[in-house]
């Protein structure tokens, strides 16, 4: 059976077994494969409700990463493309009914009836192979090599308005560090696209936006690259900063990107918010922003903590003192803490969260990046038990479990 609409590009099919198993392994061998989502397992004791598999460089060598979901926890596992291509068609085979692959040229999603027969229906591409030419999608680096998601040497309108890029595309050299600092940001925003919703206008609150450096290049990948319908929100204290991003938006013609003076415990011009990003936000003014996004339902959160000054001010146990007398040692101690109790806090109420390093605006050590993705699976009851035994151990109570209901 074949169907096909040439109006949309889309075209639906029966394969046989070898068409299909053809299809995925020319995706993952030949190296066109940007990304692949498998879901909805076909029995329903599977603990693994999804996975998510993006090429990457190892030793200079293609892998493909798989992130298997389970529960609040992120498994992920690297194979060489003929084993990942035996691992691709394997899932889809016998595990999952639905399976997503993204190629330079088409998305192709194969379905697989209560029955087990598979259709197959192929529609334009929304994802966009990294620079480098060809039609292969090059693999991002674990040591970041210099494949950025902003390619240098291609002009970037809102990078140029920001003195970052000149107009032939050519990052200045005081503005290098800048540079790469975006594109990290990007790269852990690409990776969690995915997860954001579907078939509606996505709304995203940027909390303590600063001079939106990375506010502009999140509306430049959703709304631009990624041709994603969204409404982006800067939100800031200081109400020059404020205005010049404003100008900056309007100048580039970015009606969907607005800015606004405010503080974040107080922001109520949303009923729902699907992705909240809040970079270096002091002290517990990170915990009211990510309350802000529990409360939403908020599908990702990004956040970048500053100054951690809390829980340095509680942390009591006298089995670490030779630990906590020194004043440099406790604070850093407390700032981890912070983090710590905040990712536990995340996956009590329904994340999936990773702590990643990333790199500081101000040109400072790296720090930590708090990635959340609401999974809405029932949460474990050793995480509650995890995180109450920590809690006590430490004599704490976070600001965010003051104010969670828990």
């Amino acid at each position: 059976m074949e169907q096909s609409d040439e109006g949309d590009g889309i075209m639906s099919t029966e394969p046989k077994t070898e068409e299909l198993q053809a299809l995925v392994r020319s995706a993952v061998m030949d190296g066109h494969l940007i990304q692949a989502t498998v879901s909805q397992p076909r029995s329903k004791s599977e603990e693994t409700r999804k996975i998510a598999i993006r090429p990457v460089l190892l030793r200079g060598e293609l892998r493909y990463q798989f992130e298997r979901f389970a529960g609040t926890k992120a498994l992920h596992q690297n194979m060489a493309p003929a084993e990942a291509a035996d691992e691709l068609l394997r899932l889809v085979e016998r595990d999952y009914r639905q399976a997503l692959l993204k190629t330079p040229a088409s998305d192709i999603q194969i379905l697989v009836s209560k029955k087990g027969k598979a259709a197959i229906v192929r529609g334009a591409p929304t994802a966009k192979a990294a620079a480098g030419g060809g039609t292969a999608a090059p693999a991002p680096s674990h040591n970041r090599s210099k494949s950025y998601i902003l390619p240098e040497g291609e002009p970037v309108p809102f990078l140029e308005a920001l003195g970052v890029m000149t107009a032939e595309g050519r990052v200045l050299k005081a503005k290098y560090d800048k540079y790469r600092q975006i594109n990290r940001f990007l790269e852990m925003v690409a990776d969690v696209v995915p997860h954001l919703p579907t078939g509606k206008e996505l709304t995203i609150v940027d909390f303590g936006c600063g001079k939106s450096y990375l506010t502009f290049a999140l509306y430049h990948l959703l709304a631009i690259r990624e041709r994603l319908p969204v409404r982006i929100i800067g939100l800031d204290l200081k109400a020059d900063v404020i205005a010049d991003c404003a100008k900056l938006a309007d100048r580039l013609g970015w009606d969907r990107l607005r800015f606004a003076v405010g503080d974040i415990a107080d922001y109520a011009d949303a009923d729902r918010v699907d992705m909240v990003v809040t970079l270096h936000a002091c002290d517990t003014a990170t915990d009211a922003a990510l309350l802000k996004a529990v409360g939403w339902e908020a599908s990702v959160i990004l956040s970048v903590p500053c100054c951690q000054h809390e829980l340095m001010r509680q942390i009591e146990q006298p089995l670490l003192k030779p630990l906590l007398r020194h004043g440099i040692l406790k604070e850093r101690f407390s700032a981890l803490v912070t983090d710590a109790a905040r990712a536990q806090l995340l996956e009590l109420a329904g994340y999936r969260v990773q702590l990643l390093e990333f790199i500081d605006l101000e040109h400072t050590p790296k720090n930590l990046l708090i990635r959340a993705v609401r999974s809405g699976a029932p949460v474990p009851d050793n995480v509650r038990q995890d995180y109450e035994k920590f809690r006590d151990f430490l004599s704490i109570l976070p600001y965010m479990e003051r104010n969670m209901g828990f």
